[in-house]
This record gives C-alpha cells, structure tokens and sequence, in this order.
C-alpha cells in the first residue's frame, strides 16, 4: 500500500479545531478565555476535558457543541464549518447532531421517564410509534425499562443521570457532550453513570467529550486533555504516524 492510501485510509476528525480563540466583555473589557486552542478529535472517541475552575474546559465544550460562538479560529464538526452557521441554522444543526448531558440532569419535572427522552424526537419525522419504539428500546439501554412511567422526583439522582444519557442518545447524534455529569451524584451512582457511557463508546462507537475536575472519572474516558489559564497544555492534535 502507497503513502497516499494509506493516508486517504485514516479516518478524518469528527472535531477538528484550529487556532480558536474566545472571550467575553466583562466591563467593557475584553476578558480571554481559550487562547489557540488546536485540537483533533477522532470518531469513537471518549475524550476527557479536565482543568481548574475557571479554565475554560466548559467552554472549550460549549463551542464544539454549537452553544456558543469562538471569536476567531476554525472549528469543523462532522466536517460542517459550524462558525459560519446562523443562529437557526445552528439550533438546526445541534437538535440532529449533538446529544447534551448536564450536571443537574435538566429534566422536566411534570414529565415522565418516557416522555422526558421522547421530547428529542417531537423534533423528527418519526410517526407515534416510532418514537414509542425508539423511546422504549433506548430507556431498555440505561436499565430503566420498568421506570418510564416514573416521575423525575420519584427517581434517584443516578437514574435521573441515566435517563438524561437516554434522552441524549435516543436520536442517535453524532457527539455526545457531558458536562460534569456526575457532578451532582455520590461515588456509586458515579461509577454507574460513568460505566455506561464507557460502554456506549465501546460498544456504540459513540464519540463522547465530557468536562470534569475528578481525575477517577476521568480515568473512564480512552484520552485525557488538560486545560488551563484558557491553554491546552497537552494532548492536543494528533501528530501522524
């Protein structure tokens, strides 16, 4: 096999970031938060953003996930130059691609189990039963086939985590982002979240990025960055063999 194919045979990034910069106005003062920031992130895999308080990990994260807006640089995500969308257009391009893991889960109290995972889908083309199919099998995943009729309040706080995985994974997107998603959970139901989304990358070939400040979750994930004073100070693009 030539260079050249063995070349063209290398997958291409599903994140591929290139000299992004951000900052934000804080009394009329531009304050930095990323500062060339240049990164690859292949598909499948599970990458942990770790750094201080105040680093700028959330939003590294916030970025590749289409909520906020670099000031400069270049950032492709499924090949899409995700900088140059709208507004609309971006909204568009996260509800089909990104799946959002939070750390105070973000569920809607007045809806069930299977409704909360079913509201991703209110957004497709599928029919009543599709969704139902979709919903149930997805809920069967995170072990909460017997609690789809229950309440956000009637849940433990790991099983509302696992039906937040649930509701980020029922539409089958392209990247998933956690941030801090065990943040808000004790030590077992911890290892239980973080057990599954290793088992999603393995098993699923799910491309996950989680935010986290606790070196034993991310010793989950298959690649560790670390970022610091808006920097990342290791792990950045992957040189080629």
């Amino acid at each position: 096999m030539s260079k050249s194919e063995i070349v063209s045979a290398t997958p291409a990034p599903l994140v591929e970031i290139r000299h992004l910069a951000k900052s934000y106005r804080r009394g009329g003062q531009a304050v930095p938060v990323l500062s060339d920031i240049t990164l690859d992130i292949m598909p499948g895999d599970f990458t942990a953003l770790m750094g201080p308080s105040g680093s700028g990990k959330s939003t590294l994260l916030n970025l590749i996930a289409g909520i906020d807006k670099p000031d400069s640089g270049t950032l492709h995500v499924g090949g899409v130059d995700i900088t140059r969308l709208d507004e609309s257009a971006l909204a568009d391009w996260r509800a089909a691609n990104v799946g959002f893991i939070f750390q105070f889960y973000n569920l809607m109290p007045v809806l069930t189990a299977f409704e909360n995972v079913e509201l991703p889908l209110m957004l497709t083309g599928l029919s009543r039963a599709e969704r139902k199919a979709r919903v149930e099998l997805t809920l069967s995943a995170v072990s909460l086939a017997d609690r789809m009729e229950h309440y956000p309040n009637e849940l433990s706080g790991g099983q509302q985590q696992r039906v937040a995985i649930a509701r980020a994974i029922v539409t089958d997107p392209l990247l998933i982002v956690a941030d801090e998603p065990t943040g808000d959970l004790d030590r077992v139901a911890a290892a239980d979240v973080l057990a599954m989304l290793q088992r999603l990358n393995a098993e699923l070939g799910k491309t996950i990025i989680m935010v986290t400040h606790d070196p034993l979750a991310a010793e989950y994930a298959s690649r560790q960055l670390h970022v610091d004073k808006g920097q990342l100070v290791d792990g950045g693009v992957r040189s080629a063999a």
